[in-house]
């Protein structure tokens, strides 16, 4: 059985996730913080994903059993904050999280990948890196998924190794309510501005990872696919 790897995979976006790629009939290897609730199928190994050296050590247990061809990194946070609140120590946690693990995993599972001559990389970006307000951090460190994300593309072609990502619009989640709270008036306009008229869910994000991880999707890299219920298009005609 093949074997797919998921960071943040226990709960929200990434649960979805790994449900679909379980499914599809991966072998499916969790990276985070907190054990899935309820049980899944899966292999669930705790790290913290800032932490580099505990990061190295879990990838080198994983990887006994044999390469991972198959990545999602999907962890991440929220810190939101106007330009004057936005901290150092706030974009360095966001960027911390959200970009340095997608970095040091991929290092450790591409020499696998190219030994097999094959290789599936998505990461889960953001709308929000075309720009949203209170998301300096966050907005950036998606944006830097992108610049990786094409970057790698082109590395990594000849090796048989496809590298995507995925930038899901407003997907109802914890999070998403966490940092959209019902009582600011800019939530509701949000979900006004959502052209098919509701918030996604984790599935629809988990049926994009599905297509880019399909080994018939190789003619498909450096690309990132807004699921977002057309609110890109939306927001480009509303500022014609």
């Amino acid at each position: 059985m093949e074997r797919a790897l998921v960071t943040g995979g226990s709960r929200s976006i990434g649960r979805g996730i790994v449900e679909r790629l379980v499914e599809d009939g991966y072998e499916v290897v969790i990276l985070d913080r907190v054990e899935p609730d309820p049980p899944i199928q899966t292999r669930w190994v705790e790290v913290d994903l800032m932490d580099a050296a505990a990061t190295h050590a879990v990838l080198d247990d994983v990887l006994k059993d044999g390469p991972i061809t198959r990545v999602c990194h999907n962890v991440g946070h929220v810190k939101p904050a106007d330009l004057d609140g936005t901290t150092p120590q706030d974009f360095d946690a966001v960027m911390g999280l959200n970009v340095k693990p997608i970095l040091t995993i991929t290092q450790r599972l591409v020499e696998g990948m190219r030994a097999e001559g094959f290789g599936r990389i998505v990461s889960i970006s953001s709308r929000a890196a075309m720009g949203k307000e209170l998301r300096t951090a966050y907005a950036a460190s998606k944006a830097a998924i992108h610049g990786m994300t094409r970057t790698w593309a082109l590395e990594l072609a000849r090796d048989g190794v496809t590298v995507n990502a995925i930038g899901p619009g407003s997907i109802a989640t914890p999070l998403w309510h966490a940092a959209n709270p019902p009582e600011d008036p800019r939530t509701q306009k949000i979900i006004d501005g959502i052209p098919v008229g509701h918030l996604g869910t984790p599935a629809d994000i988990a049926n994009a990872v599905s297509f880019f991880m399909d080994a018939r999707s190789g003619f498909v890299t450096g690309q990132v696919l807004y699921v977002c219920g057309g609110f890109t298009v939306g927001s480009a005609a509303a500022g014609s």
